[in-house]
């Protein structure tokens, strides 16, 4: 038998504070061979991407430590490794897609600067040559018109184009070893089956192997050869993707295969007057160009979007990345300028200036798609939470806003006695949660939901979304629900529209929209071709 490509051998992981160890990764072992995927899935916080850092040595050291074990790529010791070895590793044999983009990515660089800067250092390109492969490269990823996105910059991109760059950016070395953490959380399901279907073709192509992080067990199912299983740092369960699925042998591994969004959205009093109402939403952006950077056109980023929504109701915004899902909810939010009307319990939001709309903004909250740009890293969780209530609740005594603090947290899952810990020292999971309590301590009757639920894993995306209905018909709160994930939308949602590329598709009941799709598009949505 060949030797596998990675091998970790009884690996403990923790972090050292003040001489004491907290170990988050206990005993693990696990091999992936050349040419084969194998899958690492548990909840948040279960370990899985602190071991896939500490494949890349990535991991600050202190305070991380390792009391025990080994790593192994290709028969050499990556633990015991010196520097030099691994720069030669990093970005060349072994590539890694991270969780969060928009911390991965260079703001002050373009597209373009950023993943030439990958072929020169791996594979000595020069800038003509290189162009030609990033273009082609960013075309097999799914981004559209690669050759005039090259010069923006990652803020210019949508959540799930970020994303895509940095899987193009992994890819661009061609490396033998992929560690691919949660890379298709932030892009919708026909992208996604894309980036499947050609990460299948380069594990086949390249003879590479693939350790894929992820709490989707459907990806799962479909692309790995092997699973490993974890949950508070120990390995739960190993087998093939086959035997797994058809018969788990510990309790764990079944709870998370039964913890896919399920049920219909609570019943909406449509007979009360509209919360909301928006006619003709349209956003656009200039296009300019030259050394003057004149304006030479317009990029119509949503086109004439009209809606109602009561209190008590949810209405989801569904289509591909960059089709204008989080544009509108930006432009609800007074965030982004735009043409329309949009009338908030009377109140015509889009005649208002910015201190006008500040006695509205308690009353309308939002969870943004990436939780790690959207919290301080400078504060820790208390002071995140409860500064909405100092801002808009100042009469609040400070033991008051901690009681609030702690409600809100046990009501999305998090342990308040973590709550003088920073972001840094939270999943990407956990760090989602942070930013749904936070949004919902102002007890707002309008919360615009952008991707909240993209890299919670099955088990509380089913605790989050259960909460979300409850407190819906406790408080009669109105929600926007802008994602991707369409089991999560038909849970959760009473309305539907599509988007695609700015523009309405389709828009009714989302039962019947799922039921009986009429438009084309609308159908290749519901059901992506991942094989």
């Amino acid at each position: 038998m060949t030797s596998p490509l990675l091998h970790i051998h009884q690996l403990s992981i923790a972090f050292r504070q003040d001489n004491v160890e907290r170990r988050v990764v206990d005993n693990l072992s696990l091999s992936v061979n050349a040419g084969e995927t194998m899958a690492l899935v548990g909840e948040s916080g279960s370990g899985k991407s602190v071991t896939a850092l500490s494949v890349m040595r990535l991991l600050p050291s202190p305070p991380v430590v390792y009391p025990q074990g080994d790593i192994q790529f290709a028969g050499q010791s990556i633990l015991n490794a010196d520097e030099s070895v691994l720069q030669r590793l990093r970005g060349d044999r072994i590539a890694m897609i991270f969780q969060e983009p928009m911390v991965s990515l260079n703001p002050l660089h373009t597209i373009e600067k950023q993943l030439y800067e990958v072929l020169s250092l791996h594979r000595g390109m020069r800038r003509e040559a290189a162009r030609a492969e990033l273009l082609n490269c960013l075309d097999r990823v799914g981004i559209r018109q690669a050759k005039s996105r090259l010069n923006d910059f990652p803020h210019q991109l949508s959540g799930g184009e970020r994303q895509r760059v940095m899987i193009a950016m992994a890819l661009l070395t061609q490396p033998a070893l992929l560690i691919a953490d949660e890379p298709t959380t932030a892009l919708d399901v026909t992208v996604q089956a894309q980036i499947l279907l050609l990460l299948k073709e380069l594990k086949q192509e390249l003879n590479m192997g693939l350790l894929f992080i992820t709490h989707n067990l459907n990806i799962v199912r479909q692309l790995a050869d092997n699973v490993t299983v974890m949950n508070n740092g120990q390995v739960v369960e190993q087998n093939s993707t086959a035997r797994l699925f058809s018969a788990p042998s510990e309790a764990y591994t079944r709870q998370l295969l039964d913890a896919e969004p399920d049920g219909r959205p609570s019943l909406a009093d449509l007979n009360q007057p509209p919360l909301l109402r928006v006619s003709n939403l349209q956003v656009s952006f200039p296009i300019k160009r030259g050394l003057m950077k004149r304006t030479v056109g317009y990029h119509h980023a949503l086109k004439n979007l009209s809606f109602l929504l009561h209190p008590g109701e949810s209405l989801g915004l569904v289509g591909e990345s960059g089709s204008g899902k989080s544009t509108a909810g930006l432009a609800l939010l007074r965030l982004l300028s735009s043409q329309g009307d949009i009338w908030f319990d009377e109140q015509p939001l889009h005649t208002f200036n910015r201190k006008q709309m500040l006695p509205v903004r308690p009353r309308i909250q939002v969870v943004f798609q990436d939780p790690n740009s959207s919290l301080n890293p400078r504060l820790n969780i208390v002071q995140i939470i409860a500064e909405g209530l100092q801002v808009h609740r100042p009469a609040l005594s400070e033991k008051q806003r901690e009681e609030q603090v702690i409600n809100a947290m046990q009501e999305v899952g998090l342990d308040p006695e973590t709550r003088y810990r920073y972001p840094a020292e939270f999943s990407g999971g956990q760090r989602q949660r942070i930013a749904i309590a936070r949004a919902l301590i102002l007890q707002p009757e309008l919360i615009i939901l952008d991707e909240p639920t993209s890299s919670l894993d099955r088990s509380v995306q089913k605790q989050i979304l259960s909460l979300l209905k409850t407190l819906q018909q406790q408080h009669r709160l109105a929600y926007v629900f802008i994602s991707h994930d369409l089991q999560v939308v038909r849970s959760l949602c009473h309305q539907l529209v599509v988007l695609h590329q700015g523009e309405v598709v389709e828009q009714g009941d989302c039962e019947q929209i799922f039921t009986a799709p009429q438009q084309p598009y609308t159908r290749q949505l519901l059901t992506p071709n991942i094989n």
